[in-house]
Formats: C-alpha cells, sequence, structure tokens
C-alpha cells in the first residue's frame, strides 16, 4: 500500500493527516483520489469503515487550495448527525487554509443558517430537507458555481424519500462540475447513480477476497428468543457481554421513535445508563447524546436508523438489533458502526420466530452464516420483572407527554404548503392523533 504523497497531495494536507494518525490510503482512497484530482467523476462503494469521507474530502481540498473561493462544494448526506461528523473532517483537514464550512441540517435555526450561507463559506455540508427550504424561501447564497458535487450514501438519497428535496437543490446547480457518488451499499441504485454521474465516471468497488458485504474483524451472532420478553434477552446480552468487556461502548438500533424512547427510559430505569437518538429528539439533543457517547460519558445508545449510517465512534465494540430491519443493506449499516478501520467488533441480533426469514435475508446479503450468541436463559428470568416493570411505567410517561407534537407540527406544515384548509388539516390531524394513541403493554404475570 502506498503512502499519502504518492497520490499528489499537497505536503499540508499530508501532514494534517499525520497528525490524525492517518499514515497510509484506505484501497478506495488510493484509488479514487488520483482521478478525482484528474477532474473525472467518481463512483465509490466500499465497505462501511473504509475512509470514504477522506476519499473525497482530500482531493477537494487540494482543488480549494488552488482556486479558493465559496461555495466551493457541496455535500449531501442522508442524517442531520452523518453531516455533522462530516463539517468536522473537513474543518480538521482544512485548518491550515483557514477553510470556512457550514452544516445546514433541519431542526436548527434557519435564520442563522441562512446567514452563514450568505457569507459564502468554501464547503456545504446538507441534508436535502433542510437545503431545499433555503433555497425556496431566501436569494442570499448562490450554488450555480460549486466546483464539486457530493452524495454521500448514494443510495439512500436516490432511494425515492429525497427525490423532491433533489430536484430542487440539481436546479440550482451548474452544469458543470465534478460529481462524487459514495456509499457502503449501492447495487440496488447504481443506474440511478450512473445518471447523475459523468459516461466517463470513475467507478470503483472493494473487492475483497472474502466476498463478504461486512468486514472480516466484525463477529456477527444472533439470540433466538420470545417476542413477549425481548427486553430482557436484550439486558441479558449486554451483561454477558460486560463479563469480558467492561468499557466497550454499545449501540442498540430499534425500529421506531416510540420504541427508542421507551427502551432509553427502561434502560435508564434499572440501572443502565444510556442516551437516546431519534427524529422527535430535537436536534441540539441529539447532538449532545452523540457527544456524551462519543467522549465516553455514557456507554450505551440507543437508536433508529438516524445513527446507521456513516457515524465513526472508535469506541463502539457492540451493536445489538432489538429489532431486525427489513432491508438487509440497512443491517449491513448498523452493524457497521462497530469493527471499523481493521478493529475488532461484535453484533448481536436478537430473532424471534416472525425475523427467521429476514435472519436468512441478511445472510444471504452477507455471505455467511450468523452463528448463535451464548446467554444464560435462567438469568433472562431473574431481570423479566424489573425490565417489564420499567418499560411499563416509561409507557405510561409517555403517554403523559406531548411525544407526537413535533410530527404533528411537521404535518401541519407540509399540509399548509399543500395547500389545504384549516378546517381540513385540523381533521386530518385529529385522525392522526387518534390513531397515534398506543395501546398499552400487558403486564406480565
Amino acid at each position: 500500500m502506498s503512502a499519502f504523497n504518492n497520490l499528489k497531495l499537497n505536503s499540508w494536507i499530508i501532514n494534517q493527516c499525520k497528525s490524525m494518525g492517518l499514515k497510509q490510503p484506505t484501497p478506495i482512497q488510493e484509488n479514487c483520489i488520483p482521478h478525482i484530482l484528474n477532474g473525472r467523476d467518481c463512483i465509490g462503494c466500499a465497505k462501511t469503515g473504509s475512509g470514504k469521507t477522506l476519499a473525497f474530502a482530500l482531493p477537494i481540498l487540494q482543488k480549494l487550495c488552488e482556486d479558493p473561493y465559496g461555495i466551493f462544494a457541496l455535500i449531501l448526506t442522508p442524517t442531520r448527525e452523518l453531516a455533522y461528523q462530516i463539517g468536522d473532517q473537513f474543518a480538521a483537514i482544512g485548518k491550515p487554509i483557514n477553510l470556512k464550512k457550514c452544516v445546514i441540517v433541519g431542526g436548527m435555526d434557519m435564520m442563522v443558517q441562512g446567514l452563514e450561507l450568505s457569507k459564502r463559506p468554501h464547503i456545504v455540508v446538507a441534508t436535502p430537507g433542510r437545503l431545499a427550504d433555503h433555497l425556496e424561501t431566501c436569494n442570499t447564497f448562490s450554488l450555480s458555481k460549486i466546483k464539486f458535487l457530493v452524495l454521500d450514501e448514494a443510495d439512500r438519497l436516490l432511494g425515492g424519500h429525497f427525490d423532491k428535496q433533489l430536484g430542487i437543490i440539481f436546479a440550482a446547480l451548474p452544469k458543470k462540475k465534478q460529481v462524487l457518488l459514495y456509499s457502503a451499499t449501492m447495487t440496488d441504485t447504481l443506474s440511478k447513480v450512473k445518471q447523475i454521474a459523468s459516461s466517463n465516471a470513475f467507478i470503483w468497488e472493494s473487492k475483497d477476497d472474502d466476498g463478504l458485504a461486512t468486514v472480516k474483524e466484525l463477529d456477527q451472532r444472533y439470540v433466538l428468543c420470545p417476542k413477549d420478553i425481548l427486553d430482557s434477552f436484550l439486558v441479558q446480552v449486554i451483561i454477558t457481554f460486560r463479563e469480558t468487556n467492561q468499557d466497550g461502548s454499545v449501540m442498540i438500533f430499534t425500529d421506531t421513535c416510540r420504541n427508542c424512547q421507551l427502551l432509553s427510559m427502561a434502560l435508564n430505569d434499572v440501572g443502565y445508563p444510556n442516551a437516546a437518538l431519534h427524529a422527535m429528539i430535537k436536534q441540539k439533543d441529539r447532538l449532545e447524546a452523540l457527544s456524551k457517547f462519543k467522549s465516553n460519558h455514557i456507554h450505551i445508545l440507543i437508536a433508529t436508523d438516524v445513527a446507521a449510517r456513516g457515524l465513526d465512534i472508535p469506541t463502539v465494540q457492540l451493536v445489538i438489533n432489538h429489532s431486525v430491519p427489513n432491508v438487509p443493506k440497512e443491517y449491513v449499516h448498523r452493524v457497521g458502526r462497530t469493527a471499523r478501520a481493521g478493529r475488532k467488533g461484535l453484533a448481536v441480533s436478537l430473532i424471534t420466530l416472525h425475523d427467521i426469514k429476514l435472519l436468512h435475508a441478511i445472510e444471504d446479503t452477507i455471505g455467511t452464516k450468523l452463528k448463535e450468541y451464548k446467554i444464560d436463559d435462567k438469568d433472562v428470568l431473574t431481570n423479566l420483572m424489573q425490565i417489564s416493570v420499567a418499560k411499563r411505567e416509561a409507557e405510561i410517561k409517555l403517554d403523559e407527554t406531548d411525544f407526537y407534537e413535533k410530527k404533528l407540527i411537521n404535518k401541519r406544515k407540509q399540509l399548509i404548503l399543500e395547500g389545504k384548509d384549516v378546517d381540513e388539516i385540523e381533521q386530518i390531524l385529529f385522525k392522526k392523533k387518534k390513531t397515534q394513541k398506543p395501546k398499552r403493554i400487558k403486564m406480565l404475570n
């Protein structure tokens, strides 16, 4: 493997890499950076933790210092936390050239963001929804002279959920620009990806000898358990892991914002301090939770799939799937939060009888069979009543809060933009609020 100075990068960039402990480029960096510096569009696909961010950040910064102006590059990403992480990495590498960057995501003050954009930062990192809002509501900045467009986690961005917002953004971009697209899983959207890049784009896909979608350093396991006592099995997995690893951080993924919040409250009550990360939490609280987890003030983070992509937290040694994702590639992204950059890691999925087909689909996708994670069933019963009562109390507390208020506010905004009248909006929201009122879980005897 070559060193960074073989990639024709400037000495100041190489020195910054060294100061961050980066001595050699990863395969995706080694293969993509020279082609980007030569002006070609690039499509890069590699496993999680393979250094994709620097594969586009380093050449962008080199080109920026040759012809500095703002707004020079736009990086789009599907999640807010990933946007902040990318912004931090640009800031760290670009410090010697006084790089100006701004992060534009939902949940933060639009006036403050508008002011930042009007100052023409060199790098804009954004989620599509909030950037589209700015383009539609203000004219204090322009994207018409950008040199680079980056789609990080391109498969998610082009999967259909962001089509309207991307249409608004792409209309504001110049025809002549370099397009860089990266992801760990891109097979199902590769045709869309190729439409955005030019016909002579350089395409690089990791060709590991093992042929697996996940890294060989990752130990992948499952625990078969009854659905009614899933939470007790979760606690026992944590206990079993802590017998041999006192300090490693744990990420727990679950399916919905509500389940994420309930699980967080219940585990806090039974003596497992943690933070929750999901879309119904205010953005400043999401950032605070992530900061506490990264700095080891707390060792457990419970999250929905907003935390499944791109986040690089070296201390994560265990990922638990409290719910099995319906789409196998989302499993790949979740478990990719551990065993990054050559480190070892463990992923344990809680499997009920209803999840067997999903498990087989995941195994087919990753090219390997999950092994059983041994826990003591008798110990599960000892914490059953405690966790059941804590979950019940958490549900009662949550019912008394305005947990769904943010969602209803956003829905009201959407209906107003669609031209619905006030009475019709309130009728729709009233029905929605009634359907969202959850059934309370039964107490276990």
